[in-house]
């Protein structure tokens, strides 16, 4: 009788040598002397090397369950079931599935499992069942080393961001790379002028400074994308590479990490975390760029208006609505080379579904600009520069943080049912349609928890946010803006919440301009 021979190394294995490892030996020597004491003739050894029971994907193994579909064999041999697999649902597939529709006998000389042997079932679903909690326990013994390693701010990135480079006495460690750094801040700096992520990818190029994946390569760092040949896009950047840069906290000191994790120790699929669920850890590093530039550039990024042809905005963009249909007005040039605003809906119906609300940019700036001078006056004639409404919210806190803890408790209840439902399932109690029916449910209320939890996590985290520093340094800045000469787009993105235009009145000329201050 035919029988094929199954080896497996995972890279947890130690002992192991360059080429084929000791431990692989001692599987094929056990097992071939099994298999002749047994007197059956080996059709073919199949091995995996630095491969998890976990991973279906094993070349080998995928080799070996072809083979087996096509008859080459009647048994297939193993030290143990978890040198087959250790994943409960390629157990219940292959072993108590498709084996015996292909007529395969299953062996595992270790663990006495013989799927030719009566009562020997419930055997294997406990093995099963072990080897998957082995894995879940090792996972999540690994996920809390590197959740204890983010929580001590310590880096565990397999490369740093562009602008950072690895402490050579702590890979743990971030230090400052002096040859990406000065690009970093200039990102900024050409931002807060008034440039668009588009003309700042324009102007790097132009300068021919090398995108974060051509620095990393001449660094020696990482692998070159094959699918683009010997440079990644010919070393050129883009707007989504500038935005990125950015967005990145990273860059004023503190340590942002766990933005994504892995739905199951099973899969490669990553899902994004609600912000907060982030491992966030202030001064692990040096800043690139300050906290209070930072924090500007971000509340810039939120009221991000459309550039021009050129890549450049102007000093009201992403601030000015129609006050009747809410739309963004949108800047056009007549023919004496004067710009204007105008309702972008009107401009694309035509005129059908508002008016065009047109107002001169230039007199727009210069209104704004005055009635953001008076304010300044009148609030340096008065001495008071603290006139921020603060609202108690630590009722709202605390219960969000009683939600969280009771749906963290309700999930614990559901993790718990589902390991009760293999059991059952194991031993009996239940046949295999009760428990998928039982586990479907089980798993649905689990996910609507989880995103239940992970909604009021992200409202706790925004009740946490302290709004008088906010709003503090928001004073510092406006003392700044005392002279208003040539007021810039920084000046007015950070005074001004939104401008709303009304049409102008035919009898009088009439024009409403109202405007919501962020003070």
């Amino acid at each position: 009788m035919l029988c094929a021979i199954y080896c497996r190394l995972s890279r947890e294995d130690e002992d192991k040598h360059k080429d084929e490892s000791e431990s692989i030996q001692n599987q094929k020597s056990i097992l071939v002397r099994y298999a002749v004491e047994q007197g059956w003739d080996i059709f073919d050894l199949y091995c995996d090397e630095d491969y998890s029971g976990v991973d279906a994907n094993r070349p080998a193994f995928k080799r070996m369950l072809k083979d087996a579909e096509a008859k080459k064999f009647k048994i297939i041999l193993c030290k143990t079931q978890s040198r087959f697999t250790r994943d409960m649902e390629l157990v219940e597939k292959y072993i108590h599935g498709k084996f015996l529709l292909w007529g395969i006998r299953f062996v595992a000389v270790a663990d006495n499992v013989d799927t030719d042997v009566r009562g020997n079932k419930k055997a294997r679903q406990i093995n099963g069942l072990i080897n998957e909690w082995y894995l879940e326990d090792l996972s999540e013994n690994i996920r809390m080393v590197f959740d204890d390693k983010r929580k001590k701010g310590q880096y565990i990135g397999g490369f740093p961001i562009y602008g950072y480079k690895k402490d050579p006495d702590d890979k743990n460690k971030l230090k400052i790379d002096e040859a990406a750094a000065p690009v970093v801040r200039q990102i900024f700096d050409w931002y807060l002028a008034g440039n668009g992520t588009q003309h700042i990818a324009r102007m790097l190029n132009e300068q021919g400074i090398d995108n974060p994946t051509v620095h990393k390569q001449k660094l020696g760092l990482g692998n070159v994308n094959a699918s683009s040949g010997p440079v990644c896009n010919a070393g050129l950047w883009n707007k989504m590479t500038v935005s990125r840069i950015l967005h990145n906290e990273m860059y004023c000191g503190v340590m942002v990490q766990g933005r994504t994790k892995k739905v199951s120790y099973k899969s490669k699929v990553k899902i994004a975390m609600p912000e907060a669920a982030w491992y966030r850890v202030e001064g692990t590093h040096e800043a690139i760029i300050e906290p209070e530039l930072f924090q500007h550039v971000q509340e810039v990024l939120g009221r991000h208006g459309k550039s021009d042809k050129t890549g450049t905005y102007h000093p009201l963009s992403g601030l000015v609505r129609c006050a009747d249909c809410g739309s963004t007005m949108c800047k056009a040039t007549n023919s004496a080379n004067l710009q204007y605003l105008r309702c972008r809906l009107s401009v694309e119906s035509g005129n059908q579904r508002c008016s065009r609300h047109s107002i001169r940019l230039d007199r727009l700036i210069e209104l704004v600009t005055e009635r953001l001078r008076e304010y300044i006056i009148e609030w340096y004639r008065l001495g008071d520069m603290a006139r921020f409404e603060q609202k108690d919210r630590q009722e709202g806190k605390k219960a969000l943080e009683a939600r969280i803890a009771e749906l963290k408790r309700q999930i614990g209840q559901r993790n718990a049912a589902l390991r009760q439902l293999y059991l059952d399932r194991a031993s009996g109690q239940i046949d295999e349609e009760q428990f998928r029916e039982f586990r479907q449910d089980f798993t649905e209320e689990k996910e609507t928890l989880m995103q239940q939890r992970d909604r009021a996590a992200a409202e706790l985290a925004k009740l946490a946010v302290d709004q008088d520093d906010k709003q503090g340094g928001l004073v510092e800045r406006i003392e700044e803006l005392l002279e208003l000469k040539n007021p810039s787009r920084e000046m007015f993105q950070l005074a001004v919440a939104q401008i709303e235009i009304g049409e102008r009145r035919r009898d009088t000329g009439e024009q409403a301009v109202r405007i919501r201050w962020r003070f």
